[in-house]
């Protein structure tokens, strides 16, 4: 059975953990705390990130997108719609998603790994100004979706969950539509919640 190396917290991890699950695909998840770069990590991902998939073979994957990749190819295209517009629709927000990941814990490591009185405030803000930009155009059409989300949906949905554990009471005013999507998705999907960041 493959192994994903994995932080509760991570919005990337919560991404793969959804899609494993939503894709059908059993894996033995393994919580690793990334700061003191343990052996484990690294011996696997020379970047010592996470989440990092481990396959039965010994070989492995990093980076969250290959491994949504993978996990649609192992599960016959559960992850990704077969049309090429539709599919493309679905990496787009899958990448968009990850992208306000990035700027979010840009903004959490520049507060959590530097001082106080080094803190960059113009750095904080410009990051901040990307998200909001990127959750103020979601929340004036929030994605659809079906009967089974993709990809896609599911990285928004892991992104709007780390964004409730980090920056609660900082994202939501005005953006009710985003907010009603996250609900119906946890709705229509009530076996994915329990992979949200926490």
């Amino acid at each position: 059975m493959p192994k994903v190396l994995y932080a509760p917290a991570s919005p990337y991890s919560a991404k793969v953990r959804m899609a494993a699950a939503h894709a059908g695909i059993q894996v033995d998840l393994v919580k690793v705390e990334t700061g003191p770069q343990p052996a484990e990590l690294i011996s696997v991902n020379p970047l010592g990130k996470i989440p990092c998939m481990v396959l039965e073979d010994g070989s492995s994957l990093f980076d969250s997108r290959a491994i949504t990749q993978y996990l649609n190819r192992l599960s016959g295209n559960t992850l990704f719609p077969k049309g090429a517009a539709k599919r493309l629709d679905a990496e787009r927000l899958e990448a968009w998603a990850d992208g306000i990941c990035d700027c979010l814990l840009a903004h959490v490591y520049e507060r959590r790994m530097r001082p106080a009185e080094k803190v960059h405030q113009p750095w904080l803000d410009l990051q901040w100004t990307k998200v909001v930009r990127s959750l103020d155009l979601l929340n004036q059409s929030p994605p659809r979706f079906g009967k089974k989300p993709t990809a896609g949906h599911i990285a928004l949905r892991a992104t709007l969950g780390y964004l409730d554990l980090r920056f609660a009471g900082q994202w939501e005013r005005g953006r009710v539509k985003l907010k009603r999507w996250a609900a119906r998705f946890d709705e229509k999907f009530p076996e994915l919640k329990a992979y949200l960041p926490a």
